[in-house]
């Protein structure tokens, strides 16, 4: 069992940190829009939210088999833009990713993932799979890019994307 810990990953254009509390302020804005819940649910989180979860998630998964990665999205020409992450258990990445809405349609969620996929290849990670709402056509492109093949498993509603090393 090897427990992972999130690394700063840089692709062409972005860095991709990981996450700190003290992101939560500028991600409360950047995730505020309610839009970005169409198919996972829920509302934006307050800032105040944001710091009391991402005090949990940087203080790493209760279960010692279990890693939790996280990173915030950094375009090196602007603010913070998104985030992807990571649940790593069993040599399996469960990925995600969000951005912001200013910052849709730049291509941006397809470079982090990619960046993130590759990152999690280079480490003893054996798949990768996401889960994907099946109306949600700008994450199943995501997937795509990042090398993921729909699978005929749903789960939740929800289509599992895998790539395997």
């Amino acid at each position: 069992m090897t427990v992972l810990t999130a690394q700063p990953i840089a692709t062409v254009r972005l860095d991709l940190l990981p996450l700190s509390v003290s992101h939560a302020e500028e991600m409360a804005e950047v995730l505020s829009d309610p839009a970005l819940h169409t198919y996972i649910g829920g509302a934006p989180d307050s800032a105040e939210s944001l710091r009391s979860r991402y005090r949990r998630m940087t203080a790493g998964s209760p279960d010692p088999a279990v890693s939790w990665l996280n990173w915030v999205i950094q375009p090196r020409d602007s603010g913070l833009a998104g985030t992807v992450q990571a649940t790593v258990r069993d040599a399996v990445a469960e990925i995600a990713w969000v951005v912001g809405t200013p910052w849709q349609g730049r291509g941006i969620a397809t470079e982090a993932a990619r960046g993130l996929v590759g990152w999690l290849l280079r480490q003893p990670v054996d798949a990768v799979i996401a889960h994907i709402h099946p109306e949600n056509r700008a994450s199943a492109a995501v997937a795509a890019a990042a090398g993921l093949t729909a699978t005929e498993e749903v789960h939740d509603g929800e289509i599992r994307w895998r790539r395997t090393r």
